[in-house]
């Protein structure tokens, strides 16, 4: 069971830094055209910039298939991937952007630093002026409190 745990940090910490170096160099590079749909403003439930969650989420959903019946390390990786793109859907498209308005603003002070972060990267809608990429590991200076 730590292996299977393990396996599962291993593939939640695989999408954080992948997710950082796509966003920054392929989603902010070649495939700006796709994802510049979340930097401009949307009444759609849908942008086309989703289509690479169905990307992440069918890789994770291939190595779950493909260790399921040994349960070994693709599956649990895979199980780590589908829950790092939960919390991301719960974070990001209902917590930050409130696609869905199921809560609040975050009130803690690692949701708001986080929150902080992702206003940060959207300050800019071109291709090079933005910055913190990541959505788990951001500078420790977006959680520095305001002073009042």
């Amino acid at each position: 069971m730590i292996i299977a745990i393990g396996f599962i940090l291993l593939g939640f910490a695989l999408m954080e830094l992948s997710g950082w170096a796509i966003h920054k160099y392929l989603m902010h590079g070649p495939l700006w055209m796709i994802h510049k749909t979340h930097h401009e403003p949307s009444k759609h439930a849908f942008e086309l910039n989703d289509l690479f969650s169905l990307l992440f989420g069918s890789i994770a959903v291939i190595l779950i298939f493909l260790g399921i019946s040994e349960l070994d390390y693709r599956f649990w990786i895979g199980i780590g991937i589908s829950l790092y793109g939960l919390l991301y859907f719960i974070l990001h498209d209902v917590l930050i952007h409130r696609r869905i308005k199921w809560f609040e603003r975050p009130k803690s002070l690692f949701l708001r630093g986080i929150f902080k972060a992702h206003q940060a990267h959207h300050r800019s809608n071109k291709k090079d002026d933005a910055v913190s990429f990541g959505l788990f590991v951001v500078p420790k200076e977006y959680f520095k409190e305001e002073e009042k």
